[in-house]
């Protein structure tokens, strides 16, 4: 029999009502001999039970973490209600110059650098200032767009707040910094290997067992008891999340540091990347090999062009003849030489990304990224990322993602419990949780998936180096144990 099989076996008795001392045992089986594709499922097996064993504190973490970070523009009206929000008091807003006026006669520290316009009629206008001391972070006035009041004022980072940047900082990287991220670069490398695994091991244990129909692989079987119960609502809710979970592996993996690194070389090398905006007037010469502008330091191109609040209402009006509508971030030339830039930040269907370079001086758009000339895989990214963090399609998006994040930390639970349900319980063979499906599964894989999966899973292990490492850990513990164990038994 093999060893797999007979762990099923063991999985569907209730270990309440036998498991006594002379019940087979997946460690003391003897493994058949021979290659054939149950080798596959029992590799498939071993690696989904280390795997969840291991991994899963990470994976629960991430879903902990990303449902609190799921819900925060609600969070933000909450707690920072008072200055993003305020009563429309007219049909037309005050002009921009007037809004920035106010906010640097309030704030007249650091420099300005960006004006994000209200995406609605009750939202606020938010002047971003550049202040040294802040460092990567900026400061954010909001004024009222019909008074050009202030209503207050935050330090924010790429445009969040400060609740929402903790709790972004909280799913990324546990507020540990870079050596934080492994950990949620962890949870994403593994989180589309134990739902494949699962997935696999469930619809094709389906087939032969309990029911032979697509009800059976997707509903829980209520009838089931004991470990099998768990089992079923395990397996049967994981099918529900496949979808989601593969969707938010590949989205988290994309702006990882290791596998990040890895797909931003992929798109580079196929041409895949998004197009970039020529913020350079007409005339200025081109960027040196070093980045900055051929005087920089010297006055001329690099000199920082002075700003006057009015080209805030020039570059704005530009850009809407242009077809620029909605929301739009307004960034003044940080030279002389440079142009205004203004980019859309839509994100209800069907979203908008355009982004112009503006010659406030002549009303010129110089240059134009359109949304429609993404590529492909520019585009998939982009609303990947979007889609992940929970902004793509308002609070149908954040719902979904708050399913996914219930239900993958109850598959979590749940296959914790199995661990523990599985534990002997009767004669000298107590334990504290079950043990691990039999050894020796490598001697039995077809040569053909050896052939081929070898090589595979060292480019997945080169695509994704935080996989492939905690891969390589795994194989070397295991083969230590094993040592061990047959060193004990000598």
């Amino acid at each position: 029999m093999d060893p797999v099989d007979r762990i099923d076996r063991i999985d569907q008795i209730d270990p309440s009502d036998t498991a006594g001392p002379t019940s087979p045992s997946p460690e003391t089986a003897p493994p058949p001999t021979g290659r054939s594709w149950q080798g596959v499922r029992a590799l498939l097996t071993r690696l989904h039970f280390y795997a969840g064993v291991f991994v899963a504190p990470f994976l629960l973490v991430a879903a902990l973490t990303g449902l609190l970070y799921t819900f925060t523009p609600q969070l933000d009206q909450l707690v920072y209600g008072d200055k993003l929000r305020v009563e429309q008091a007219g049909e037309q807003p005050r002009p921009l110059a007037d809004q920035v006026a106010a906010a640097r006669t309030a704030h007249p520290e650091g420099t300005l650098a960006s004006v994000i316009t209200p995406p609605g009629p009750e939202d606020t206008t938010r002047v971003v200032l550049s202040v040294p001391e802040l460092g990567d972070k900026q400061r954010t006035v909001f004024v009222d767009p019909y008074t050009a009041e202030v209503q207050g004022e935050l330090t924010t980072w790429a445009g969040s707040t400060p609740l929402t940047t903790w709790l972004d900082d909280l799913h990324r990287n546990l507020h540990l910094g870079e050596t934080g991220r492994l950990y949620s670069e962890v949870a994403a490398s593994w989180l589309w290997v134990i739902a494949a695994g699962g997935l696999i091991l469930w619809l094709g244990r389906s087939r032969g067992q309990r029911a032979k129909s697509v009800r059976g692989a997707v509903l829980p079987d209520r009838s089931a008891r004991g470990v099998r119960r768990t089992r079923s609502w395990h397996a049967a809710t994981g099918v529900w999340l496949a979808l989601g979970l593969f969707f938010l592996s590949a989205t988290g993996l994309t702006w990882s540091n290791h596998a990040g690194e890895r797909f931003g070389q992929f798109l580079d090398a196929i041409k895949g990347s998004a197009p970039k905006l020529d913020p350079r007037l007409p005339g200025a010469p081109p960027p040196a090999a070093d980045g900055t502008g051929e005087h920089a330091g010297h006055g001329g191109a690099g000199q920082s062009a002075a700003v006057d609040p009015a080209d805030f209402d020039k570059a704005l009006a530009v850009a809407r003849e242009a077809d620029l509508g909605g929301t739009v971030t307004l960034t003044p030339p940080a030279e002389t030489t440079s142009a205004w830039v203004v980019a859309q930040n839509d994100n209800v269907w069907p979203v908008h990304y355009d982004k112009v370079a503006v010659d406030a001086a002549t009303g010129e758009v110089t240059s134009r990224v359109r949304w429609a000339d993404y590529p492909l895989t520019a585009k998939l990214s982009k609303l990947g990322v979007q889609g992940h963090m929970g902004v793509l399609f308002g609070l149908v998006n954040q719902i979904v993602l708050a399913l996914v994040a219930i239900g993958l930390i109850l598959v979590t639970v749940w296959g914790y419990r199995m661990w523990w349900q599985r534990r002997p319980t009767r004669g000298d063979k107590r334990a504290v949780v079950g043990k691990p499906p039999a050894r020796g599964v490598w001697r039995r894989l077809p040569l053909s998936v050896l052939v081929l999966g070898v090589p595979l899973a060292i480019a997945i292990g080169w695509a994704l180096p935080v996989l492939g490492v905690t891969l390589l850990g795994f194989l070397l513990m295991d083969v230590t144990t094993g040592s061990a164990g047959r060193r004990r038994s000598k």
